[in-house]
């Protein structure tokens, strides 16, 4: 199952979560409605809210409640994207010029705020306590890892273990909420919930290791970003940290200093380290069991074209090439 199949099993509630996007972030200040539209419009795979209504379906449940659940998960998400291109400097995703380089840092944080704020707005409507519960508890942790992430940056010491803390925080924890907000929204018993949990954790966290591999072994054009922004920014990734724990003393030297400079002078002897030490693999191999981890949680979802298209999804994260 490809996931243009994934998606049509689904195209339905899709067209709904794009209407509610895009009449939820009505604004009567046009800078807002500019920016909003801009970022929204800029496409992207739509991976979480596309978890959220398949994994809703897959529990059986069959109003409309969870396309704007799915709606309230993409604007977070898009949320931190406002603020990480800011954080970050950057000036290209998704092949097109990011929001704050065409209206500059001031505007993005603040219609980054506006989007957090409107999907709290959304989940108020919704009227379920757990879910704002859920969700504010996903959101402080969201934040938890862009700070947790500026700590390690610069630092070559950092280990595996604080890596995926922060990838947990900073990625995986949405895939973990949409998640679980679905099984609320169905109903679903107590050993089916954390089955819920335990499938987006471990989703996120592998597509967040592909995403980091990518960055070393993507181009441009497929990525749809500048590559090497992560060791521009001197941000330790696991392909990095293995490198630099498996490498020669020359290969070492190099990455520590890239680390803690940044920049992107000696990319191309880095990912030669990289690929040489096989870090790649490494990052490949943890995303395969991260996804395989997800597919073992949907023991407890009884089976469907909704259960399985949930599996297909996990294979989709690490096989993707962009």
């Amino acid at each position: 199952m490809s996931l243009d199949s994934i998606k049509s099993l689904v195209a339905d509630d899709l067209t709904l979560v794009d209407r509610v996007i895009r009449e939820r972030l009505t604004s009567d200040v046009v800078l807002v409605n500019q920016v909003a539209e801009y970022i929204i419009a800029g496409g992207g795979k739509r991976l979480r809210p596309l978890v959220v209504v398949v994994a809703a379906r897959a529990c059986g449940h069959a109003a409309k409640r969870h396309t704007e659940a799915a709606a309230i998960i993409e604007l977070i998400h898009t949320a931190t994207l406002l603020h990480d291109d800011v954080v970050d400097a950057s000036d290209l995703r998704r092949g097109r010029d990011t929001a704050n380089s065409v209206w500059g840092n001031e505007a993005s944080v603040l219609v980054g705020d506006y989007l957090y704020s409107r999907a709290f707005e959304m989940m108020v409507s919704i009227g379920e306590m757990r879910i704002m519960d859920i969700m504010a508890s996903a959101t402080n942790k969201i934040a938890e890892g862009e700070v947790l992430q500026l700590m390690n940056a610069n630092d070559p010491d950092t280990t595996e273990q604080r890596y995926f803390d922060v990838i947990y925080r900073k990625t995986a924890k949405l895939f973990e909420a949409g998640c679980a907000v679905a099984g609320v929204l169905a109903g679903v018993n107590a050993t089916q919930q954390d089955a819920l949990l335990r499938y987006g954790k471990h989703l996120g966290t592998a597509f967040q290791l592909v995403d980091d591999a990518l960055d070393y072994s993507s181009t441009a054009a497929e990525l749809g970003k500048n590559l090497g922004d992560d060791l521009a920014e001197g941000k330790p990734t696991l392909p990095l940290i293995h490198a630099l724990k498996s490498g020669t003393p020359e290969q070492q030297a190099m990455i520590r200093s890239a680390i803690e400079n940044g920049g992107i002078e000696h990319l191309q002897a880095i990912t030669a380290a990289i690929e040489s030490t096989g870090g790649l693999q490494y990052t490949a191999r943890r995303a395969r069991q991260e996804a395989d981890l997800a597919k073992a949680a949907l023991a407890a979802i009884k089976d469907s074209p909704y259960q399985r298209a949930l599996s297909e999804l996990a294979d989709f994260a690490v096989a993707r090439t962009h």
